[in-house]
């Protein structure tokens, strides 16, 4: 729903794309349907099925009754780019586009890996979340999101387009216990299938 333009832009251009699930979504009793759902989901994203990691941790449950422990997080996402080699993090800024209190869980994971870990050549970048307006305004928001990041001092804020809205239009299709009425509008007019905008989180902010 969020980062299909950020997907397919690096998949088009031979990256090695990694996705990572801290949670399987299993709030409504059926977690392993949604994660058979985001295989098929990445696989028309180009992303395979073995360079998907989708975990189902008793402590990283999906919904609102507790708060994610961002040090048990760090420790997982060290041991994701130690044992894959990854050399670019990109996640949810402190918002997380929705609101939801995982997506900021895991920014916050995020933060305290960066503080944790001793690798420096890891680049970390965050979604920007836009306000509602923006967030509906579908093709309208490549113009602002194109401004803000040739505003951006020292390429601190990236803005890709997405080339194959359709293939995320498709993607998001595969997750057939989420697609109800107003998912299908949300992809069909949200901004984020039409344009991510990235903005650079520098380890020494975080400190």
């Amino acid at each position: 729903m969020f980062f299909s333009p950020t997907i397919n832009h690096l998949t088009s251009r031979g990256h090695n794309v990694r996705i990572l699930c801290l949670s399987t979504g299993n709030a409504d009793g059926i977690g392993d349907v949604r994660k058979e759902e985001l295989y098929k989901a990445s696989s028309v994203l180009k992303v395979p099925p073995q360079q998907v990691t989708v975990m189902d941790h008793p402590d990283f449950q999906d919904g609102f009754g507790k708060v994610w422990d961002s040090n048990m997080l760090s420790k997982i996402m060290e041991k994701e780019v130690r044992d894959h080699a990854i050399d670019m993090i990109i996640t949810f800024d402190n918002y997380g586009v929705s609101g939801h209190c995982n997506h900021r869980d895991v920014h916050h994971g995020v933060q305290r890996f960066m503080l944790d870990t001793s690798e420096q050549e890891i680049e970390v970048w965050e979604l920007v979340s836009t306000n509602i307006i923006r967030k509906y305004s579908g093709l309208i928001d490549i113009w602002l999101s194109l401004w803000s990041a040739q505003s951006s001092l020292n390429g601190q804020m990236q803005c890709l387009l997405n080339e194959h809205p359709g293939r995320s239009y498709a993607a998001m299709s595969q997750h057939l216990s989420q697609w109800v009425w107003f998912r299908k509008l949300f992809v069909s007019f949200s901004s984020y299938t039409y344009v991510n905008t990235l903005r650079k989180i520098n380890k020494r902010k975080t400190s």
